[in-house]
């Protein structure tokens, strides 16, 4: 652009011109309106002229480069790594992660591993394709082998039974062994970080001295102890137990640092997993750490490790086998003792045990099975997730959850319990988008956005307060005189380049 000394020059050498422009436009003040419809036009001077060529040559190169202005690339998510978190997502051959110029999430099968239809309806899940005269209608009529005309008739004489029908927007199946979604279904999440292994007391301890965060059962003045914890047994005749868990007792100043009340610390349990912390507890120390809860999704995703297909999906993290000796070497579970009373500790612990004592598994993360259930995103306040069981659970489900790769429970937000940890995860890396928004502030009640096809068109909100058909007295006509060293009335909404905003998908909910 040129500087200022440039226009400087030309209008100091140009006074001439801008004089006999000024006369010009005096005398034509003193005409009759006759001699007004049409004015004689005098040829710009040298001043005019240069602007005019300047504005024009600005204007098309601002145009080029808003709409031919290339895209920054992706950036390489091989490029990537933190310390402690595991990528998920797809590998190409040689084992290295496939870029954001492709599709590079995941597919498997989310659910419970105990109904076997997964291993009949993946394919047909995978490519399902809707045609015949009947594919106007949902898929459960056509399951039934029915129009939609006779199902409709059998609602209306009650002759259908309701319950085995579509189910109301967020309806949520759970299997009565692990929790688990039934049936299971085919998901795609996006590539993610996430944590090796659950957030340990001594990391939870650095968050909250820098921070003197108060955890939600420190504000309570309680949390869920189990009743075979309990320091002193007489306890047990007084105590508030879960309505609809009553071998939870409600423990007076139980928190993370005293995980069974008064008198217990966590000093010699720094690298077991953090308990008694709520959903927002979690959250909390998560986006401290610059991370996030995972989505439930990307969380089975990590646990099967990619055991995605019906060939290779197992029931649990150390195969099918169940059975005390195939678990104890790859998860933290009660064992063959009856709960709550006898724990053989069979795998070596009763209660939690160090975060990484057990096998990883094929993605290298750890306790995705057993030890703490694991908050995660999604579920509304009173119906918080939490994934992959704890160490009160077994594997067959005969009390408690079966700790399964599917296992899922429900809790309140506000629960803080002994059992109950989490992890983070971590998007990666991607490229800003951007798009082009106009304001339009002009006598219509305020700035309002207006859109732009591929074609340069634009397309104002309904409520905008403009209708673009009406083409009566457009001020903006071809006609309409105006000075070329100004921008045109309706050019005077600025066109803004702004980052689009990201939005979560259902993967991380």
């Amino acid at each position: 652009q040129p500087p200022f000394f440039f226009f400087f020059f030309f209008f100091s050498n140009d006074n001439d011109d801008r004089h006999n422009n000024d006369r010009q436009r005096q005398r034509r003040r003193h005409r009759s309106p006759a001699a007004m419809t049409s004015p004689r036009r005098h040829p710009p001077g040298k001043l005019g002229l240069f602007l005019l060529l300047w504005l024009t040559a600005a204007s098309s190169a601002r145009a080029n480069e808003a709409d031919g202005e290339e895209e920054e690339p992706h950036p390489d998510p091989n490029e990537e790594d933190y310390p402690g978190m595991i990528y998920v997502g797809r590998m190409d051959d040689d084992g290295r992660r496939t870029g954001f110029d492709v599709d590079n999430g995941i597919k498997y099968i989310f659910g419970t591993g105990f109904d076997e239809s997964h291993k009949e309806i993946e394919e047909e899940d995978l490519h399902h394709e809707r045609y015949g005269p009947d594919s106007a209608h949902d898929v459960p009529d056509r399951a039934r082998g029915k129009t939609r005309e006779q199902v409709l008739h059998e609602k209306r004489t009650g002759q259908l039974d309701l319950s085995k029908g579509p189910k109301p927007f967020g309806w949520f199946e759970e299997h009565p062994l692990d929790g688990g979604a039934v049936p299971p279904r085919v998901v795609r999440v996006d590539p993610f970080f996430i944590d090796e292994a659950p957030v340990t007391n001594k990391e939870y301890g650095k968050f909250v001295r820098a921070t003197f965060y108060e955890t939600e059962a420190e504000k309570f003045g309680w949390s869920f102890v189990l009743s075979s914890f309990l320091p002193n047994a007489e306890e047990l005749e007084s105590a508030e137990v879960d309505p609809e868990a009553e071998d939870w007792v409600a423990v007076d100043k139980a928190y993370w640092r005293n995980p069974e009340g008064p008198g217990t610390s966590y000093k010699y349990r720094e690298n077991h997993p953090v308990v008694h912390v709520s959903h927002r507890d979690a959250a909390e120390y998560c986006k401290w750490a610059g991370k996030r809860l995972p989505g439930e999704r990307e969380w089975e995703a990590a646990a099967r490790a990619g055991r995605h297909g019906p060939k290779d999906r197992t029931l649990y993290a150390w195969g099918e086998e169940p059975s005390v000796d195939a678990s104890r070497e790859h998860a933290n579970l009660w064992g063959e003792g009856d709960f709550p009373w006898e724990n053989r500790a069979e795998d070596g612990w009763r209660a939690t045990s160090p975060v990484r004592t057990y096998e990883p598994n094929a993605y290298g993360m750890y306790d995705m099975t057993g030890n703490v259930w694991e908050w995660v995103r999604g579920g509304k306040h009173r119906s918080r997730i939490v994934r992959g069981g704890s160490y009160v659970d077994g594997y067959d489900g005969s009390f408690n959850h079966a700790a399964t790769l599917g296992a899922r429970a429900t809790l309140h937000g506000t629960t803080t319990t002994g059992n109950v940890g989490f992890r983070c995860v971590r998007s990666p890396r991607k490229r800003t988008e951007y798009h082009y928004v106009y304001e339009n502030g002009e006598g219509d009640g305020g700035p309002a956005l207006v859109m732009e096809d591929a074609d340069g068109n634009r397309k104002y909100p309904q409520n905008s307060g403009r209708d673009l058909d009406d083409d009566d007295d457009d001020e903006f006509d071809e006609d309409f005189d105006h000075d070329p060293t100004k921008p045109r009335p309706d050019e005077r909404r600025g066109r803004k380049k702004v980052v689009k905003p990201r939005q979560l998908t259902s993967d991380e909910l």
